[in-house]
């Protein structure tokens, strides 16, 4: 018998082990359909519904699998999960998904059934004994109806009406969780570093100092910001969503927004530097007035007034503090 590192291979499994692979994936899907349908019970209940119905689908099938199973080899079922043999389709860790959107939990459910339907159709190919044939493309249908049956439970559950709810819903909390703090940490980080950058720059006229500089302060603020989007609302009450999400994108937003300016400093020469400095700002301001556009439904001509004009007086500011 070959192995693969501590792995089987696949064509060296026996009939009986890939029947017992197959119930213990089907107990695995369920298990992960459960966690769906638990994670997403309370803001999206019909989605949980679904996985809910497909939960249960995978449990019919396992049981007809163990049925199968124990009128061709008895009742002991061989222990062999997917982790054990080389080549099998993987399934994410529970705590790998616990931070997926709606619509890709809804993805990665699609996914599934569609990696195991592919998984039989290929090892049935390869089989050269009939019976070992004819068991995987027996799995490999199954699998098939599996997908089916979930198309058929999400038009029962998910309606027109309830899915664009639950699909609006979940755009709400991306932009309360994700969005609006990344992009006040954008704002921040590109507006309230321009006046020491600039100012350093027009007074030292010296890109490395200039650049120490923009690095100090945008890493100064993305910590700062992080921490105080992070400890200024748990999300419990607000519905913002996670505080520690909360924290890292405007940390991180805060941290981008100074470095865009302050990286071309690395140039040694002074004004090709604060030439490609001024694009980048340009660029960012226009970028900070499209997001509040696309995502805050902000009137895009009210955005970029707001932007352009802060910047400019901040931009101002620092370039008068300097050459003075």
């Amino acid at each position: 018998m070959l192995y693969m590192g501590n792995r089987r291979r696949f064509r060296d499994l026996s009939e009986q082990e890939v029947l017992a692979l197959a119930i213990s994936s089907e107990e695995d899907d369920a298990r992960i359909y459960r966690s769906f349908a638990e994670r997403l019970r309370a803001d999206y209940p019909d989605t949980a519904a679904v996985f809910d119905g497909m939960a249960q689908e995978e449990d019919g099938h396992r049981r007809a699998l163990i049925d199968l199973h124990s009128a061709r080899f008895g009742e002991v079922i061989p222990l062999i999960r997917r982790e054990h043999v080389a080549g099998y389709y993987a399934r994410r860790p529970v705590w790998l998904t616990e931070n997926l959107s709606l619509e890709r939990i809804r993805d990665e459910a699609a996914s599934m059934e569609r990696q195991a339907e592919r998984f039989y159709h290929m090892a049935a190919q390869n089989a050269q004994d009939a019976d070992t044939r004819k068991l995987l493309g027996d799995l490999a249908a199954m699998e098939a109806k599996h997908e089916d049956r979930a198309h058929e439970l999400e038009a029962e559950h998910l309606g027109g009406e309830a899915r664009d709810e639950e699909d609006d819903r979940a755009k709400r909390q991306f932009v309360l969780t994700w969005v609006q703090p990344g992009l006040a940490g954008l704002m921040d980080g590109s507006v309230s570093t321009l006046a020491p950058i600039f100012a350093t720059a027009f007074a030292t006229h010296d890109p490395w100092t200039t650049f120490l500089v923009g690095l100090a302060a945008s890493v100064g603020a993305g910590i700062s910001m992080g921490f105080t989007e992070a400890a200024s609302d748990d999300g419990e009450l607000s519905g913002r969503g996670s505080p520690t999400k909360r924290g890292i994108a405007s940390g991180v937003m805060t941290t981008v927004g100074g470095l865009g300016h302050a990286l071309p400093y690395l140039i040694p020469h002074f004004w090709t530097a604060t030439t490609i400095a001024l694009i980048v700002v340009f660029i960012e301001l226009w970028a900070i007035a499209w997001i509040q556009n696309k995502f805050m439904e902000t009137p895009f001509l009210r955005a970029t007034f707001q932007v352009v004009l802060g910047g400019a007086l901040v931009f101002a500011a620092g370039a008068l503090i300097g050459s003075g």
